[in-house]
Order: C-alpha cells, then sequence, then structure tokens
C-alpha cells in the first residue's frame, strides 16, 4: 500500500512543492482556478489542432483489452494536467496522471495510473465512492463537510500518514466550489476491506466511504516512484462536460 501512495503522490494531484503549506494551499484556490482558467481559455482556439495529437497519445497507451479509460474523460484530465504546468501548478517534469470516472459502475475498475511518458498503465483498480453519493452508481456529489459524498475536479497530494484507516494520503482539492473544502473534510486516499471483488459478489456493489476515494488494501509495491509530484482528476461525464465548467 506504501508502494502504491508513492505513485499516487504524485499522481492524485498537483505537486504540494510550489505552496508553503496545506492552509495556504487551500486560500490561494481562487487565484490558481482563475490562472487555470485562463489558460484554459487561451488554449481553447488551439483545441481543434491539438486533438490529433491527444488522440494519437490516448492510443498509445497500453489499456488492457476491455477496460480502457473513456476517452472523453481522458482529453479532459490531459487538458487540465498540462494547463496547471503552464499555470505554475504542477512540475513541468511530472509525468503520472490518475484518473477516476465515476460514471462507471463501482464494481469496475475505474482508477487508471498512467506514466505519460513511458504511456503505460500503472494501475487499474478499484475505487470507493462517498456513502451518500449513491449506491453501485455515483449520482450526488458534494463539496460540504459531513455531507458523505464524493467530490469532482483535480487535486494535490500532501503528506502521507497512519490514521484510522492505515495508511492514507491527504489530498488538497483544487476546483473551487466543487473540491477545495476536501482538506477540511479529511478527505484522503486510503485503503479499506470493503473495496474488493470479494465484497462486491457478497453484497452486489463494492462499499461506500465517507467522502473518500478508497482503494484495495492490497495493491502492488511501486516504490521506485517518488510521491508528491503528480495530478489526480476525477471525473463523471453525466455532471462535468468540460474543466473547469463551474456551473456544470
Amino acid at each position: 500500500m506504501r508502494g502504491f501512495y508513492s505513485v499516487l503522490g504524485i499522481v492524485y494531484m498537483i505537486t504540494t512543492s510550489f505552496y508553503g503549506s496545506p492552509e495556504k494551499a487551500v486560500m490561494k484556490n481562487e487565484t490558481n482556478t482563475k490562472r487555470i482558467e485562463k489558460s484554459v481559455e487561451m488554449n481553447s482556439v488551439k483545441a481543434e489542432k491539438t486533438m490529433s495529437s491527444s488522440e494519437e497519445l490516448y492510443h498509445s497507451i497500453s489499456f488492457e483489452q476491455g477496460h480502457e479509460l473513456n476517452e472523453d474523460v481522458f482529453f479532459k484530465a490531459l487538458t487540465g494536467f498540462e494547463n496547471m504546468k503552464k499555470a505554475g501548478l504542477l512540475n513541468p517534469e511530472s509525468h503520472l496522471l490518475t484518473v477516476c470516472d465515476f460514471s462507471m459502475s463501482s464494481n469496475t475498475k475505474r482508477l487508471w495510473v498512467i506514466d505519460m511518458n513511458e504511456k503505460k498503465v500503472l494501475f487499474n483498480s478499484l475505487v470507493a465512492h462517498g456513502k451518500n453519493t449513491g449506491e453501485e452508481f455515483a449520482t450526488n456529489f458534494s463539496n460540504t463537510e459531513s455531507s458523505l459524498q464524493s467530490s469532482l475536479g483535480f487535486y494535490i497530494t500532501d503528506a502521507t500518514y497512519q490514521g484510522d484507516n492505515g495508511y492514507s494520503l491527504k489530498l488538497l482539492g483544487m476546483d473551487k466550489g466543487f473540491n477545495d473544502a476536501a482538506y477540511r473534510r479529511a478527505i484522503v486516499m486510503h485503503g479499506a476491506d470493503y473495496v474488493s471483488e470479494s465484497f462486491a459478489a457478497m453484497h452486489k456493489r463494492i462499499g461506500r466511504s465517507w467522502g473518500c476515494p478508497a482503494v484495495p488494501r492490497i495493491l502492488p509495491s511501486r516504490s521506485s516512484i517518488r510521491s508528491k509530484e503528480e495530478t489526480f482528476f476525477s471525473s463523471i461525464t453525466r455532471i462535468r462536460t468540460t474543466f473547469p465548467n463551474r456551473n456544470g
């Protein structure tokens, strides 16, 4: 599990070394969001020209047959990933992108950790949504404390720690109004026994969290990859059609 977080740290969000502290990162969300929005607007004119290269990149990634990430979701994640680099929120050398597609059944492997340089999937895993977000499918999302719901958008990884749920990874939400309360809500990545195929077979779905993106406790170790250096994108295609559309 420690090895998995060493990948996700880099992956689940943007580098925390850009900020002085988690509190300052939360305070700067509005400014950072405006910078990203401006970058998106400037690059929208180029979208048609760059789509072919994005499509080429997508088709060059070694997704397992039958477990491919939705192409539209990938394009949105890639757009935000590149725009955050241009906005100075992410190390230009960052190359790991983690994407969660909440439009999929929770019984399917809907979380991908992608090495963009190597063009390969490091992990494809089950991931839980919040108790009040839905049963098998995620339908409700919130940025409010005690809602027990998941949040959508881009995040930054913070520190790892040993908590009630074992080894866990803190998250800082970057989308104002969508997930910027994640740190205060204690939304973290952690392992859970209820995130497993055996649990799903017994209960007709995997278990649900209190809003955290919980993953299986047993995952392959990747100790060679550092943490705190990359990006995580949580999306649902039925809810968000563009990034960062605050009214979607």
